[in-house]
């Protein structure tokens, strides 16, 4: 289940920060409620997914995952800007969660 959780938790923190992005700083009320939500149920399912994988491999997952994640819906969705730089950082950061989880990281 720990796999499960970790999945559930990247999910929900994307959503969470895209709620963020959405709430214009705290002045629209469903998004703000709703990123609150999003981030008590991502911090949760970290929490679970923490019983059966090393803190080390599943925050970087979370945050690496949850931050490509988010830098494309930015590209996409809020027409952020993109560049060389951008995608081959961001490709990087995946490499290095690829990387952390084939070192073995469940007990």
């Amino acid at each position: 289940m720990s796999p499960f959780f970790l999945l559930l938790a990247i999910i929900s923190e994307v959503m969470g920060t895209t709620c963020m992005k959405l709430s214009i700083g705290f002045t629209r009320l469903l998004p703000s409620v709703l990123m609150v939500t999003f981030y008590i149920v991502s911090l949760g399912s970290l929490t679970l997914a923490l019983k059966k994988i090393e803190v080390g491999i599943a925050y970087a997952t979370w945050s690496g995952v949850g931050t490509a994640l988010i830098s494309g819906i930015g590209i996409l969705w809020f027409q952020e800007s993109v560049s060389m730089l951008k995608v081959v950082s961001l490709c990087l950061v995946v490499t290095g969660v690829i990387g952390l989880n084939l070192s073995g990281g469940n007990h």
